[in-house]
């Protein structure tokens, strides 16, 4: 199995001294092609900055991460910018959607940044509005459009493209459960295609989806299976157990 992402020892302490916060503690984690990783664990527990990290958006305190083979640490902020466009897509709960972009220019922004035409990157767009069942949308603003197909447009941005390593952070709070469900089959199927997927989630449905749970505690990996966990599991404090 080819690593698509690594995370090797990896620490991120945030301030120092009596107030320092571990926000993560020496977790290390591979990714490889074709799998999809669900991390689970209570609020504070370090999800959020593991896909912080893993993306490249934060750097850790200790620790090596690698994208596709290529070490993140001591790149420049472009160079940084450039494997997110071309490697990584990103769902977190901010949606970060531009307000004077239309959904399919806002889903086909990173293709172009990336030096794609406009032709071909609004082509990308478009087709990956109709997977997430908004191809009827395109040329709206997203102040037209309601919070859940937002977030479906969010999601449709990171899917653009050939990008292999996908990041999703609760990606369908803001939706309902059926169209919920829809995203996480288009997320698994990205991942039969070849992709990387992580996704942060406190829902065990959701994660029921993944290959492999990853549950974190205070920052620390306490638990890897290969089970998705359910309900009870989750109030036992743990995954898959």
């Amino acid at each position: 199995m080819t690593a698509v992402l690594e995370l090797l020892e990896v620490s991120r302490v945030h301030g120092s001294g009596a107030t320092a916060v571990n926000a993560l503690r020496g977790v290390s984690l591979q990714v490889g092609a074709g799998e999809f990783v669900a991390v689970m664990g209570p609020s504070g527990s370090g999800k959020s900055t593991l896909l912080n990290i893993a993306g490249g958006l934060d750097s850790p305190s200790a620790g090596e991460v690698t994208v596709e083979g290529v070490a993140l640490a001591g790149m420049t902020r472009a160079d940084l910018a450039q494997v997110r466009r071309r490697s990584v897509g990103y769902v977190f709960q901010e949606l970060n959607l531009i307000p004077a972009l239309t959904a399919a220019e806002n889903v086909a922004l990173p293709r172009e940044l990336d030096g794609v035409s406009t032709r071909k990157a609004r082509a990308e767009a478009l087709a990956a509005l109709k997977d997430v069942d908004l191809a009827g949308v395109a040329g709206r603003f997203p102040d037209e459009l309601s919070g859940g197909q937002q977030q479906r447009i969010a999601i449709a941005r990171a899917l653009v493209g050939p990008r292999r390593l996908l990041l999703a952070d609760e990606p369908t709070g803001a939706l309902d459960s059926v169209t919920g469900e829809d995203v996480m089959k288009l997320l698994r199927s990205r991942c039969d295609e070849g992709a990387a997927a992580v996704l942060v989630t406190h829902d065990a449905r959701l994660a029921g989806w993944s290959d492999r749970v990853i549950f974190l505690r205070d920052g620390l990996m306490v638990d890897d299976t290969g089970t998705p966990p359910t309900a009870g599991s989750l109030l036992t404090g743990g995954a898959g157990r």
